[in-house]
């Protein structure tokens, strides 16, 4: 059964394409069974805009993912008879007070927001998957002279931001985990046991917790040759027992379902023969929003999905 957790539309994000509908129109299209709606939470200061942002105000953001959750819902009603659509949002950590915004975001919308995309796009207050100088500006935010040593100090920003997130709000679906290596996926974190240290922690915790951590199609659009996490990492969480779901990231109709081939031929070759996805609970999960952890049947690979994509 196939499944997504993670997805945008140009309607509510500047750099992806399409509007919302179109993307739920193609995932009914695909047979797509359960998919996420997640757009980014506002952000709230000026200075943290994108340059494709330019001529919006931070009170434009906050309309814009008002509207989002308007439309979302109607969708979710419009289509229920041939989707399930679940409501999210993917966070933003720029600052340790964006957990404060987002704390007031959820008790604004508290039967709104389904489930939380656990994400980081920041280091030291500088995204890292804009483009190559700005990932760049970010390694050397710390002020430190060797590559080694400003790479090592990236990833325990990073890493630590991730840890502050998993603590306060306990996000269902872990984001591209690995999204700091996004210029460098061949680089093994094994090199900088600072870093190591803190992704097994940071692991065990989402694990213990019971998030699920996603399988992100969108790194082969990155020119990676895997999906987010890389090989390492999720050999880790397998070792300490994480659980996986699939998520396309998409952003725009023409993305949803990409690279799904590669996922699973990816998720066979590390051994990975056990797919979660989320669904509506009447009980409220530990961190209080009313969705539950499902684990897919049988061998996932056997779905006629899968063999229409991999033929």
């Amino acid at each position: 059964m196939p499944h997504s957790h993670h997805s945008h539309s140009g309607q509510f994000c500047k750099h992806a394409v399409g509007t919302l509908e179109e993307v739920v129109v193609e995932a009914i299209r695909q047979e797509f069974k359960v998919y996420g709606l997640t757009e980014h939470m506002p952000r709230y200061r000026p200075e943290d805009l994108y340059p494709e942002e330019e001529g919006l105000t931070t009170e434009a953001l906050v309309k814009q993912f008002e509207d989002y959750l308007i439309e979302a819902h109607r969708l979710k009603a419009k289509y229920a008879s041939q989707i399930t659509l679940l409501v999210g949002l993917e966070t933003e950590l720029i600052r340790p007070s964006d957990l404060d915004n987002l704390d007031v975001l959820l008790d604004n919308h508290p039967d709104r927001i389904d489930y939380i995309v656990g994400s980081i796009h920041h280091v030291n207050g500088v995204p890292i998957d804009f483009d190559l100088p700005t990932f760049q500006r970010a390694l050397h935010s710390s002020g430190l002279e060797t590559e080694y040593d400003a790479r090592a100090a990236f990833f325990v920003n990073y890493f630590e931001a991730q840890y502050n997130l998993f603590c306060r709000f306990q996000p269902e679906i872990i984001g591209h985990f690995d999204l700091c290596r996004l210029y460098n996926p061949n680089l093994s974190f094994e090199d900088y046991p600072s870093a190591w240290d803190l992704i097994e922690r940071n692991i065990i915790y989402a694990a213990t917790y019971g998030a699920l951590f996603e399988v992100n199609g969108a790194a082969f659009r990155k020119n990676w040759d895997t999906a987010y996490p890389g090989r390492g990492v999720i050999q880790l969480i397998i070792k300490h027992g994480g659980r996986f779901a699939l998520s396309d990231d998409s952003h725009g109709p023409r993305a949803v379902g990409l690279n799904y081939h590669r996922v699973a031929k990816y998720l066979q070759s590390i051994g990975v023969s056990e797919l979660w996805y989320l669904q509506k609970s009447d009980l409220a999960n530990p961190a209080g929003r009313n969705v539950r952890a499902v684990r897919l049947e049988g061998n996932w690979w056997e779905d006629q999905f899968w063999q229409k994509r991999l033929e």
